[in-house]
């Protein structure tokens, strides 16, 4: 995290870019896409080439698929042949619960493409909205004018280094990000990994809409993907995650098999087993000449499958900062403050409610097991829970008691 080397960078390209955007999956490749529409000069880079593979949560819920309408990209997504999850089911053992997600707007359920699909697609937009793709591009650090960051520096392959400019530096390079770790981005509400989850894709595994068993210890998940695949996926609390690595495959052959009740004597594990955890925090995702957005500025455990439709919203969320600031409606610290407090507001309640979720080594509290057991058979109050899990309904507004009494007829007072 150098300032400019003269005996590397002899002579600057006279172009000087809007945005660099490091990390080209879905929070970059939709900040790159959404700058380059509002006019934006931007160079999204990204060490992978397209289509490629990454651990993932799958899951859009209904306000990330908003956002794919409102980009003209939900129909491209339709005809890549991911399935329609209509329901979301959950299994607490005592009590299942099956419901529709729905946003305000109506629009209901939703996809789980593979990321080979997905990122291909959005990287695609990126470049036909005019933004400058270079794949296979790897950053070794960023390029500092005393306390601002000015561009970065990487290479290709087994390239020269090279150096780019821009008047902002995005760092959408994921949980482990290089640029949040150079810009030392302040963190806080920071939590420990709680589970860590692991998946394989099947064939010959059909499930109705996604499906969440949960389990003392443990966690499952069955969701519908491309190419007629089934992610099936197993969650360990983290003190357990060491003694499970000594043979995952073994151990996470015999808890799917063992929790799925049969849903698998038909299927075949296509792919290894992937996975880990993911740690619980924020970081502060702007300072002077850079910008975080997705899980390099605010992650949370998976349980929710939030990720991706986050991605969606810090993408448009940061970008109109961006050109908030740069169309001199304000100045770059308000426009940047605003996003950051606008990200927060969204995120802390599903933060929070995600944080007990994914805490599997502690049983639900018992007001939240008899809220669960008030729940079944009550269609709008099902359709509720799933809408507030998917993020499409907020989780203070679906804990409200006068809104849990009017859903299920009682006056049943839970803390979310």
């Amino acid at each position: 995290m150098n300032s400019t080397d003269p005996e590397r960078d002899r002579a600057r390209p006279a172009r000087r870019y809007d945005a660099i955007v490091v990390g080209a999956r879905c929070a970059g490749a939709t900040t790159a896409m959404l700058l380059a529409t509002k006019g934006y000069d931007v160079l999204l880079a990204d060490r992978a080439t397209f289509p490629s593979d990454t651990v993932s949560t799958h899951v859009i819920h209904p306000q990330g698929l908003m956002a794919l309408q409102r980009w003209g990209l939900l129909e491209d997504l339709v005809t890549t042949g991911c399935p329609w999850l209509p329901t979301y089911t959950f299994d607490f053992g005592p009590v299942v619960i099956t419901g529709t997600p729905t946003a305000p707007d109506g629009t209901a359920g939703a996809y789980a493409p593979r990321r080979i699909v997905l990122d291909e697609m959005l990287v695609r937009a990126a470049e036909k909205a005019g933004a400058e793709l270079r794949e296979g591009f790897s950053v070794s650090e960023l390029i500092f004018d005393g306390e601002r960051v000015v561009g970065v520096r990487g290479r290709a392959g087994g390239g020269a280094h090279v150096s780019e400019y821009a008047r902002v530096v995005i760092g959408a390079d994921g949980v482990h990000s290089r640029v949040a770790e150079q810009v030392h981005a302040p963190r806080y509400r920071e939590g420990p990994v709680l589970a860590s989850a692991y998946y394989a894709y099947w064939s010959g595994v059909p499930a109705t809409g996604a499906q969440w068993i949960i389990r003392p210890g443990r966690g499952f998940g069955l969701i519908p993907t491309n190419d007629d695949m089934t992610l099936v996926l197993a969650a360990w609390p983290q003190a357990e995650v060491a003694k499970v690595k000594e043979d995952l495959q073994g151990n996470y052959l015999r808890e799917v098999t063992a929790a799925m009740g049969g849903r698998l004597d038909r299927g075949r594990q296509e792919t290894r087993v992937v996975g880990e955890g993911v740690p619980n925090r924020f970081l502060t995702p702007y300072g002077p000449g850079w910008a975080l957005v997705g899980d390099a500025g605010y992650a949370r455990d998976p349980v929710t499958a939030q990720g991706i439709t986050d991605a969606f919203r810090d993408a448009e969320m940061c970008a109109d900062a961006l050109d908030s600031a740069w169309r001199g409606s304000c100045g770059y610290d308000d426009a940047l403050t605003h996003y950051q407090q606008r990200r927060d507001e969204c995120a802390l309640p599903m933060y929070e409610f995600t944080g007990r979720l994914a805490n599997l080594a502690v049983p639900p509290p018992p007001e939240m097991q008899r809220l669960l057991g008030a729940i079944v058979g009550k269609q709008r109050a099902m359709d509720a829970f799933a809408s507030m899990f998917a993020g499409a309904l907020p989780v203070q507004v679906f804990f409200d008691p006068a809104r849990i009494a009017s859903l299920i007829g009682t006056d049943t007072s839970v803390s979310g």
